[in-house]
């Protein structure tokens, strides 16, 4: 499909369903108990703080709809993202339960030091969850070891090594990067610490979605009004952001939880494409994209089975709808203030926008004047040269409100 904002597919969810319960296949990924373990470990570490939830009166009115609020990752814990939440938490639980198994607590802290620095983590990265394992590891004292693939930009690369983590470069996509880095740990015996799973993985993805869940958990406690938004628009990626937002939902609404929409690069539509064939599907090819967080090509399985029953559509869009999406909030184009947002934050905005000019998929959502969307801003400027020459702005200039 086309639009002035660029191009764009949809497509419809069969399988999605809300009248169907939260099950315990659902609930041995994520569940109450594990989020509030996350939320305790989380919310006393230092620097916590709760991120805006942002209205955008001037986008709810060009989009046709009641209200439209965009929760601002961009100064998570001072990384930039919403990946602060996630695998800098699953380097925690790593090295707790490693602990447990030669019989020390972290209140033993000497004793848990001498642990975690015999420990080293290792991870596959676009940027942002990269750099959260590396603060994670920096700030909990153990090693880290960060694969990136071929497209990665250098300032994110040197972004990661500010926390101390060994960078290596990969050829090939976002996907060879995850085999390169599984690979290695297995030799050297590390602890790889992803945001995807697959089979024979799992445990640590997981605790890497608890973390995510806390973002969903603040929006909601944010959340203006006393019923829950009708609709949210997620950016993918391997989905596991995706999935623990709409499980978070899913679990405090039940069947009045609001419509899920997912939101891909075109390039990289793993999840339109498996949503589509009702089973994961594989995207070949170098996944190019400027939205280098969503440049993923396979699904992960624990999102697969919670957004398989709960997503209700999925939208692909290009490269011009993210950069436009980056323009119009970095020029409060519509009337809102300014914000700062990355190439990977604003596919949940756009998909939103790109729809609601199109009656069809309008109708097909439910998407009306007296729709309440929720959308995530997952990431600010992650790495200033790029933002600043898609923008035509500096960050400072944006967030200063400088012309």
């Amino acid at each position: 499909m086309s639009s002035p904002r660029g191009e764009y597919s949809f497509v419809l969810n069969a399988a999605a369903d809300k009248t169907v319960p939260y099950s315990s296949d659902q609930a041995d990924i994520l569940n109450d108990a594990a989020f509030d373990l996350a939320k305790g470990t989380i919310s006393n570490w230092p620097g916590y703080v709760k991120t805006p939830l942002v209205g955008l009166p001037g986008v709810a009115k060009e989009a046709g709809i009641a209200a439209l609020y965009y929760k601002d990752e961009a100064e998570r814990f001072g990384l930039g993202s919403f990946k602060a939440l996630g695998g800098a938490y699953a380097v925690w639980q790593v090295l707790v339960r490693k602990a447990a198994q030669q019989g020390v607590k972290p209140s033993d802290s000497d004793a848990f030091a001498s642990v975690a620095a015999a420990t080293t983590v290792c991870c596959a990265t676009d940027g942002n969850h990269g750099r959260s394992v590396a603060w994670g590891a920096q700030t909990f004292g153990c090693n880290c070891v960060i694969f990136i693939h071929a497209t990665v930009s250098e300032g994110r690369k040197s972004e990661i090594e500010k926390y101390g983590a060994q960078v290596i470069r990969c050829s090939g996509n976002y996907d060879d990067s995850i085999r390169a880095a599984q690979e290695n740990a297995d030799r050297e015996g590390w602890v790889v610490v992803s945001d995807t799973s697959y089979e024979g993985y799992l445990d640590i993805p997981k605790d890497v979605m608890q973390g995510y869940e806390l973002m969903a958990a603040e929006a909601n406690d944010q959340w203006p009004d006393n019923t829950p938004p009708t609709h949210i628009f997620l950016q993918t990626g391997v989905g596991g952001m995706a999935a623990a937002v709409t499980a978070y939902f899913w679990r405090r609404y039940a069947g009045s939880r609001p419509t899920i929409v997912l939101a891909d690069p075109i390039n990289s539509a793993c999840w339109l494409e498996t949503i589509k064939a009702d089973k994961p599907c594989v995207i070949e090819g170098d996944l190019d994209t400027l939205m280098a967080g969503l440049a993923c090509g396979e699904v992960s399985a624990l999102a697969w089975t919670i957004l398989r029953p709960s997503a209700d559509a999925v939208i692909a869009l290009d490269d011009d709808a993210a950069v436009d999406g980056m323009k119009l909030l970095a020029e409060g184009r519509y009337g809102d203030a300014p914000l700062v947002a990355g190439e990977s934050a604003v596919a949940g905005l756009m998909a939103l926008l790109l729809v609601a000019e199109d009656i069809g998929v309008r109708a097909a959502l439910g998407l009306d004047e007296n729709s309440r969307v929720l959308t995530f801003g997952t990431e600010g400027a992650t790495d200033v040269d790029v933002y600043t020459e898609l923008v035509g702005k500096t960050p400072e200039e944006v967030s200063g409100g400088a012309a």
